[in-house]
């Protein structure tokens, strides 16, 4: 689960990690009311949980009451990479003299936490790390080990800072060590981490990624979002309609649905996808053994998302078998029919049990299978792949 930057925020702040004095709005008429009382300048901050805010026009520095309101009503009607703007952070401007990067994330390699530190602030860190990579510079920190000032200030002076900032960065360190443990974060990230004219560290920029199968322990956190979010933004329709019949699914940007066995072929697909030139539209998973009943309902979200154009299935069957996986298709046909063209295979266990089925069912009523191109082991799975980007292409 991903906050906002005003949720964010507001746990660095109980925390001790200083932010700037910020309101969140959610209208013009707030706009309206808080002008005449703050003091400019102030920075107007669209809140959505993806990035590129400020190219897509989500941040403006106001100067007086009259471009306050004029930018924020033009943020409240801006949607940045499909999430409308709802809500508004305006904050006081920093007097700004050099932006820094801090974050804090998961190194499975490694079992320990990974604190990145980098001179080079307000650009996305893997940007930073590709044109120059002697700019990011990592700690690694054990899990449970106490976080001592030295190390911190050891990071600091990496990044050049010296004097009473290295005291400063290597506290806000620290805390941000402590947060990722207390709160079940997958990552932490200030960006920019602002060095002020006065040489104060300010948290210009918050982000916060919470575990979801951690959020049993985090019960303030899921009165934050009782919809549920994912990492890139609110919760799709179908997202919450897939959550409600308890299967894994993301809305992606293609035109191809992706209709898999576990997540491991499921990721597998959409590589495959991806290399013969098309885009997968979501991401799902069955889960071991799932019944007819809920790959039925798996491919009716695919089948009634307008973006879809084919679909691409795949089962190699183990603990799911490819009879259950062909009595679920056709469980499907016969309830709701087909409107979209679908390639599919499947191997494994009980595959050809599974063509046994299909083939009953066209015997039965042919019109069912109309759009259906059905495969076994006699035929690659990347052929089929390719088949599905030419059926998506009209091919």
């Amino acid at each position: 689960m991903r906050l906002y930057e005003y949720e964010a925020k507001g746990f660095y702040q109980e925390l001790g990690i200083p932010t700037p004095e910020g309101q969140v709005l959610g209208s013009v008429k707030e706009l309206e009311e808080l002008a005449g009382k703050v003091s400019y300048p102030v920075v107007v901050k669209a809140q959505v949980l993806t990035g590129g805010r400020g190219k897509a026009g989500g941040i403006k520095l106001a100067n007086n009451a009259k471009e306050l309101v004029g930018h924020g009503r033009k943020i409240l009607g801006l949607t940045i990479k499909g999430y409308p703007v709802r809500k508004l952070l305006v904050e006081d401007a920093l007097d700004i003299d050099k932006e820094l990067y801090l974050g804090v994330t998961i190194d499975r390699a490694n079992y320990c936490l990974t604190l990145i530190a980098s001179g080079e602030g307000g650009m996305e860190i893997e940007k930073v790390a590709e044109d120059n990579p002697a700019a990011v510079h990592k700690l690694s920190v054990e899990i449970g080990a106490p976080f001592f000032t030295h190390q911190g200030i050891g990071l600091a002076k990496k990044i050049g800072l010296s004097g009473k900032q290295l005291a400063s960065f290597a506290g806000i360190a620290g805390k941000l060590i402590k947060m990722f443990l207390k709160l079940d974060a997958r990552m932490l990230e200030i960006n920019p981490l602002v060095i002020t004219k006065e040489g104060k560290l300010i948290a210009a920029d918050a982000r916060l990624n919470v575990d979801d199968d951690a959020m049993y322990r985090q019960q303030k956190m899921m009165s934050l979002a009782p919809g549920g979010r994912h990492e890139e933004g609110e919760l799709t329709e179908r997202e919450k309609l897939a959550r409600e019949q308890g299967i894994p699914y993301l809305d992606l940007d293609g035109d191809i649905g992706m209709f898999p066995g576990g997540a491991g072929f499921g990721i597998m697909g959409n590589d495959f996808i991806h290399y013969f030139g098309g885009k997968p539209a979501n991401f799902m998973d069955s889960g071991g053994g799932p019944s007819p009943e809920r790959l039925a309902n798996m491919l009716k979200l695919l089948d009634d998302n307008p973006q879809v154009k084919a679909i691409f299935g795949a089962r190699f069957g183990g603990v799911s078998r490819c009879d259950d996986f062909a009595k679920g298709v056709v469980l499907f046909l016969k309830k709701h029919g087909l409107s979209k063209p679908m390639a599919l295979r499947f191997t494994g266990n009980m595959w050809q049990e599974g063509v046994r089925i299909f083939d009953e069912a066209k015997k039965e009523d042919p019109a069912l299978f109309e759009k259906i191109e059905s495969f076994g082991i006699e035929k690659p799975i990347e052929e089929v792949a390719r088949r599905a980007v030419e059926m998506a292409k009209g091919e």
